[in-house]
C-alpha cells in the first residue's frame, strides 16, 4: 500500500483516472481540474508546475487520487482511511508535498491530515457539496428571463467572475480562457430583466455523468430579487441537457442564503469539506 506522487499529468491519468471517474460525485474537483490541464496546459491554474498523486492498496489497485495546482489548496478526493493515514505521513516527508500551502479534503480526512501535519493549522473554508434530486423552480419567479452568453459578453463576464473571486477570496483573476471554454459549449447563462443582464450563472463541461454549477453572481445592488435562484434554475437544466446526469454544485456553509436558495431548487446535501491552512 502506498503514496505515488509526480509532476506528470499522463502518467496521473493513466493510473488514477479510471479511479477518479468512478466516483464522479465526489471526486467533481479533481474530474473538473484535470479537464482544464488537458484543455489549457500545465499552466491553467497558475505559473507553478502541478502535482499528482495516487493510492494503491494492498492488491495493486487504485483506490483514490490527489492533486495540487498551486496556488490552489491541494485537493484530496475520495480514499480510504488508510491512504489518509499514510498521506499525513507524506506531508512530513515527500518532497512534492514540502511547499503545501493549503488542502481541501472531506471533513473527517480534513480533520485527520490536520493533526497530522506537524503544524498549527485553522480551517479557512467550510464548504457543502449538493446534488440535484429534482429540479424544482423559483417561487415566485424573478422578474425576467435566461439566455446563453455569448464572446460579446465576455468584457461583462470577466468584470463579474473578478467580482466574485475578490468578494469570495478566490485565488487567481478571472480567465478569458476558461470563459471563452465555456461558453463554447452553452456553458454561461445571463439572467435578463429591462433589457439587461442582472445574474450570471455557469457550469463546467459534463465530463463523464457530471457536471458543476458555478460560480454564480449577482451584482451587490441587484440583490435580493430572486435572479440569482433564476439563472441558477436555468443552468441547471441547460447542465442537463449537455448531457450531465448529475448535476451538482458546493456552496459556503458561511452562507445560509445561498444553502438556502439551492436547497428550494431541488439540491440535497452529499457530503462537507474543509480548506485547511497554517495558522
Amino acid at each position: 500500500m502506498t503514496w505515488t506522487f509526480t509532476t506528470d499529468l499522463a502518467a496521473y491519468l493513466a493510473a488514477a483516472g479510471p479511479a477518479a471517474a468512478a466516483q464522479p460525485v465526489s471526486n467533481t474537483l479533481l474530474l473538473t481540474v484535470t479537464d482544464g490541464l488537458k484543455r489549457r496546459g500545465s499552466t491553467a491554474y497558475g505559473s507553478d508546475a502541478p502535482f499528482f498523486g495516487w493510492w494503491t492498496g494492498a492488491d495493486g489497485t487504485v483506490a483514490g487520487a490527489l492533486l495540487c495546482t498551486p496556488p490552489f489548496p491541494m485537493v484530496l478526493g475520495v480514499v480510504p482511511a488508510e491512504a489518509v493515514r499514510a498521506l499525513g505521513a507524506a506531508l512530513r516527508g515527500e518532497p512534492l508535498l514540502a511547499g503545501l500551502r493549503a488542502f481541501n479534503a472531506r471533513r473527517p480526512d480534513a480533520q485527520a491530515l490536520a493533526e497530522a501535519w506537524g503544524r498549527p493549522t485553522r480551517i479557512a473554508e467550510e464548504l457543502r457539496l449538493y446534488r440535484l434530486a429534482g429540479l424544482v423552480a423559483p417561487d415566485p419567479a424573478p422578474a425576467g428571463r435566461p439566455r446563453t452568453a455569448t464572446a460579446a459578453n465576455l468584457p461583462l463576464l470577466l468584470e463579474w467572475i473578478t467580482a466574485f473571486h475578490e468578494e469570495a477570496g478566490v485565488r487567481g483573476a478571472g480567465s478569458e480562457a476558461v470563459l471563452r471554454d465555456r461558453i463554447s459549449y452553452g456553458g454561461v447563462l445571463l439572467w435578463e430583466h429591462e433589457g439587461g443582464p442582472v445574474s450570471l450563472a455557469s457550469f463546467s463541461r459534463p465530463i463523464g455523468s457530471a457536471a458543476r454549477i458555478g460560480p454564480v453572481y449577482t451584482p451587490p445592488a441587484l440583490r435580493g430579487r430572486g435572479y440569482a435562484a433564476g439563472v441558477t434554475h436555468a443552468a441547471s437544466a441547460a447542465a442537463h441537457a449537455a448531457g450531465a446526469s448529475e448535476v451538482l454544485l458546493f456552496t459556503d456553509l458561511a452562507n445560509p442564503t445561498s444553502n438556502g436558495v439551492y436547497q428550494r431548487l431541488g439540491y440535497t446535501p452529499v457530503e462537507d469539506r474543509a480548506e485547511v491552512v497554517p495558522v
